[in-house]
């Protein structure tokens, strides 16, 4: 891992990624646990907090987690060159062409995700009121939908910032991804 800032952070991003990841699968294997005991009566007479009945949360915590390592993972870790891309004409034009595909591909998506952010953030008001159906059972009655999908935000606010300083470079610096090895595919 680097030394650098932007190393730190990305191992952060990753290393949280990762926890969610594994608290999802941590809640799998519970999930399966209280399924298959449940079918035991010895088991619950025995161990009545394995209730199937108190582990109704778990199928809405794995839903959650998973919203939120899709799109922490996709704003955060997942990089450009782990995508499968189509960029068979983008590769085959011409040096300055390109330098025009990176800044208007990048101005393009930067600014859909930015007008998206106010409708989104709108649609917002409506579910802080809305409570979850099941997770207030393990955090309590303050959880609310609005909380579970503010990462959604972050996502658009992110990922803009990426393709909007990606069509900055371009601009300025006149390089693409696909001529600097380092930053992009390695083609070029």
């Amino acid at each position: 891992m680097s030394t650098r800032p932007t190393g730190v952070l990305r191992g952060a991003a990753e290393g949280f990624a990762a926890a969610l990841m594994g608290l999802m699968f941590a809640t799998f294997i519970l999930q399966v646990a209280i399924r298959y005991s449940a079918r035991s009566p010895w088991i619950a007479e025995t161990l009545p907090w394995l209730n199937p009945a108190h582990f109704g949360w778990t199928l809405e915590f794995c839903l959650v987690l998973w919203v939120w390592l899709i799109f922490w993972g996709n704003a955060f870790v997942v990089r450009d060159r782990d995508h499968v891309s189509f960029d068979v004409l983008f590769l085959a034009a011409p040096r300055g062409l390109r330098r025009g595909f990176a800044v208007l591909s990048g101005l393009a998506i930067a600014g859909g995700l930015l007008v998206s952010a106010w409708p989104t953030w709108e649609r917002f008001a409506i579910l802080r009121l809305k409570k979850t159906a099941t997770l207030a059972d393990l955090f309590g009655d303050w959880v609310r939908m609005r909380d579970i999908y503010i990462v959604y935000m972050l996502f658009l606010v992110v990922v803009a910032a990426r393709y909007g300083w990606k069509a900055w470079v371009a601009l300025r610096h006149d390089r693409t991804e696909a001529d600097d090895p380092v930053a992009g595919e390695g083609r070029g």
